[in-house]
């Protein structure tokens, strides 16, 4: 048997559909995508001529002053690639706030909040001014954020719009906590951004997604899987009761109870509270969902080509929220709910927050505030592809997955 399938094509040329349907790059970025280019086919060269899809996806988001996350350019906002929901204004952060004030107040004085990614720092501005209100504060406010053109962003937004007794709760952090700690972990879009295997099966067998170079240009093709990637998708065949069919491709994430884990560290008491796009298992690998859930984002247009342009677009696949609830429970936590996004702003203070809409007298900023709801519940927007799904340990969220509970889909 060849250790090489035909590549997934057809790469190239569908690469250059791709790229004719997008604003086209300015030189600047062009250039800067051609470094990581090199990067990426010298490692492939270092490798056997290919690498798994993972690490490409990793050194696409992540190198070093070259990968997507890593590098200055704006990713959030109207002027970058997408908005996420904090980008939009103060009220998804406000209900977030909310949920997790209970929390804090069970925990005592000793609380922390530690947030993966933060983005500009619009959800820690709003979620901090929240808090304070509620007489939840924590002791520290901790980012966990690997790009350095992100973490000034953030620091420079808190500096100018929190006043200085809650800015010094802010810090950046360069891993995990190391000691033991009580607090809230949230991460909100992080998990869809983690490197993720790809894999196919090919006469009942399970290959892995690699990219190599072919006529000079990268392609993916297929290797077998090793005993780690394998394990996973018949894990995942038993537990959807069938076999994965001739041709099948997807996504499987077999590192995330490891990732779990490690970001959470020795947390002792507290929470965990995840927001992301996604689905239950039984709907992510549909057998129609034949090509997984993995998409580029460039200049808020999304596309099916991760080849494209190395380190100037998102890459992303859906999260397997069962698998989520698996890996949670695992490291330790109780299953605290899971629901859509809409029900768990409903359930956390989206009443008050329209009652306050109702009565802004400025009709720009009613009309603003009345289509971010729309952007954060309705079910053609946010509101139902995204999903929450928290865990507690020695504390109790409360009321917050009160609204609208998925878990019977898990």
């Amino acid at each position: 048997m060849s250790t090489d399938s035909p590549p997934h094509r057809p790469d190239a040329q569908q690469r250059q559909r791709e790229s004719s349907a997008l604003p086209l790059p300015d030189a600047d970025a062009l250039e800067h995508s051609a470094r990581l280019d090199a990067l990426i086919r010298a490692q492939i060269a270092e490798n056997d001529g290919a690498i798994p899809f993972s690490r490409f996806m990793e050194l696409s988001l992540y190198a070093p002053g070259l990968g997507y996350y890593s590098a200055g350019a704006s990713k959030f906002g109207e002027s970058g690639d997408f908005i996420t929901a904090p980008e939009l204004g103060p009220i998804f952060a406000a209900c977030v706030a909310e949920s997790v004030a209970p929390v804090f107040t069970q925990i005592g004085p000793q609380a922390r909040f530690f947030e993966l990614g933060g983005g500009t720092g619009a959800f820690a501005e709003v979620a901090l001014k929240r808090l304070m209100e509620l007489d939840a504060l924590p002791d520290r406010y901790c980012f966990l954020e690997p790009s350095a053109e992100l973490r000034h962003r953030q620091r420079e937004r808190l500096r100018e719009r929190l006043v200085p007794p809650l800015f010094e709760l802010v810090e950046w952090l360069d891993g995990p906590f190391e000691d033991e700690w009580d607090g809230v972990l949230f991460a909100n879009e992080v998990i869809d951004a983690l490197p993720t295997p790809r894999f196919a099966i090919e006469a009942g067998e399970v290959y892995e997604e690699h990219v190599a170079i072919e006529a000079g240009e990268l392609v993916r093709v297929l290797r077998p899987a090793d005993a780690f990637l394998g394990n996973a998708v018949r894990h995942l065949e038993r537990q959807l009761g069938r076999e994965f069919e001739h041709g099948y491709r997807s996504e499987a994430l077999p590192q995330l109870p490891y990732w779990v884990q490690a970001v959470s560290g020795g947390l002792r008491n507290g929470a965990m509270l995840f927001i992301d796009y996604g689905y239950s298992r039984g709907e992510y690998y549909l057998p129609e969902r034949d090509d997984g859930t993995l998409r580029a984002y460039y200049r808020h247009r999304t596309h099916g080509e991760p080849l494209l342009w190395p380190g100037l677009q998102d890459l992303t696949a859906s999260v397997d929220f069962t698998a989520l609830a698996e890996a949670g429970v695992a490291a330790g936590f109780d299953f605290a709910g899971y629901c859509s996004q809409a029900s768990f702003l409903l359930g956390n203070g989206m009443a008050g927050v329209l009652e306050r809409i109702d009565r802004i007298t400025d009709e720009g900023e009613r009309l603003k505030r009345t289509q971010e709801v729309k952007r954060l519940t309705l079910p053609s927007e946010m509101g139902e592809r995204f999903q929450v799904m928290g865990f507690e340990k020695g504390v109790e969220f409360g009321a917050a997955f009160l609204v609208g509970d998925l878990s019977f889909r898990l």
